[in-house]
């Protein structure tokens, strides 16, 4: 599987982009799955709820089906977070897998700059970032700078990611 992050700072965009991104990348026939990084406890289970209680009562996974969806939590009860290679492997095969937050990790990115938030890049200091999205005039250097509120040029720019061998 192909995986393209977005990185950036917080508060440039990276979720809205995300999701602008993702029917984008669907029209042009591409499968998509996402993966997000939290840096905060989050829960996606409702407390009082059946699901909430077996987790509660110290179950290791918790794997919730019904005719529409299935979600798996597992808990890891003070065990390494794990990277994201690791939570990669857990995916079903799509065409693109795009990830936001992981800025640190080793995979392609698109950098989400937005000039609003007085932020320096992470392009200099980060080789696999491989464009820019930004809303400012921009120095990138050889990188491709990209509008960030173009969303079929993002799109555009990803799907020829997604589909080179």
């Amino acid at each position: 599987m192909k995986v393209l992050g977005l990185a950036g700072w917080s508060g440039s965009g990276k979720t809205t982009l995300m999701v602008r991104l993702i029917p984008a990348l669907k029209a042009r026939g591409l499968t998509v799955s996402t993966v997000k990084h939290a840096h905060h406890r989050f829960d996606v289970d409702t407390p009082g709820k059946d699901s909430f209680r077996h987790r509660e009562a110290g179950a290791e996974e918790v794997l919730v089906a019904s005719a529409h969806r299935f979600a798996l939590m597992r808990e890891l009860r003070g065990a390494p977070e794990p990277d994201l290679a690791d939570l990669l492997e857990k995916l079903s095969p799509v065409d693109l897998v795009l990830v936001e937050g992981f800025k640190r990790e080793g995979h392609a990115k698109i950098e989400v700059h937005r000039g609003a938030n007085g932020k320096p890049p992470l392009y200099p200091d980060d080789d696999r970032i491989i464009a820019v999205a930004t809303d400012i005039d921009l120095d990138t250097g050889c990188l491709p700078r990209l509008d960030l509120n173009d969303v079929e040029a993002i799109s555009g720019f990803a799907a020829d990611f997604a589909r080179r061998s």
